[in-house]
């Protein structure tokens, strides 16, 4: 067996054995910063290697709510704005904060609602993801919706808000071109192609 071949059987080996259980141990805990939205803690832990060493969380008050929209020609709408914490400006699905406690589907409806002005008949929740999973716990549900009406946009003082209407093969393109780089919407987006390829739509 050449070390190539050793390092593959061992591979496979590893993973026929492996344990999901949590290899950290946390020895201490201190609060570093909080507001509404989010807390910061700072652990002091034993690593997997049983080593000493630092881990910081940010934990999500909310949950991340994401919406697409997707009309009987299969037309979808994006909401541009500028991102504070890339310092860009980003285009994207419709998105915000659902609270804990209160069902994620009436979230979606009123950040829908909120962003474009739209109302759904059919909802569909498509794909759950964690966004960012080696220094946050957030969480995000996304939900396709169809069989849309227009209403008037209710975007919240913080928000300064372009809402576009385009094909959605047009959003597709947008994701493989690195034009769309919102984790969510390039997780709905290709969700959604992918159900469109499969005929599942």
């Amino acid at each position: 067996m050449n070390a190539s071949q050793f390092r593959g059987a061992f591979t496979i080996f590893n993973a026929m054995h492996h344990t999901e259980e949590n290899p950290w141990k946390i020895t201490s805990e201190k609060n570093i910063y909080d507001n509404p939205w989010i807390n910061v803690t700072e652990y002091q832990v034993i690593n997997p290697s049983g080593n000493p060493g630092i881990y910081g969380k940010v934990h999500f008050k909310n949950m991340a709510i994401g919406v697409l929209p997707l009309d009987d020609e299969l037309n979808t709408y994006l909401v541009g704005q500028f991102r504070f914490p890339l310092n860009q400006y980003s285009w994207e699905m419709p998105e915000g904060g659902g609270p804990q406690g209160i069902d994620p589907l009436e979230s979606a409806k009123r950040e829908l609602l909120e962003e474009t002005g739209l109302k759904a008949a059919q909802w569909t929740e498509i794909q759950q993801i964690h966004l960012s999973n080696s220094v946050s716990d957030e969480w995000g549900i996304i939900y396709l919706a169809r069989e849309l009406t227009q209403f008037e946009p209710e975007p919240e003082d913080t928000e300064q808000l372009i809402i576009k209407k385009l094909p959605f093969a047009e959003a597709y393109r947008m994701v493989c071109n690195g034009q769309i780089t919102d984790s969510m919407t390039v997780a709905a987006i290709l969700k959604v192609q992918l159900l469109i390829s499969e005929n599942q739509l």
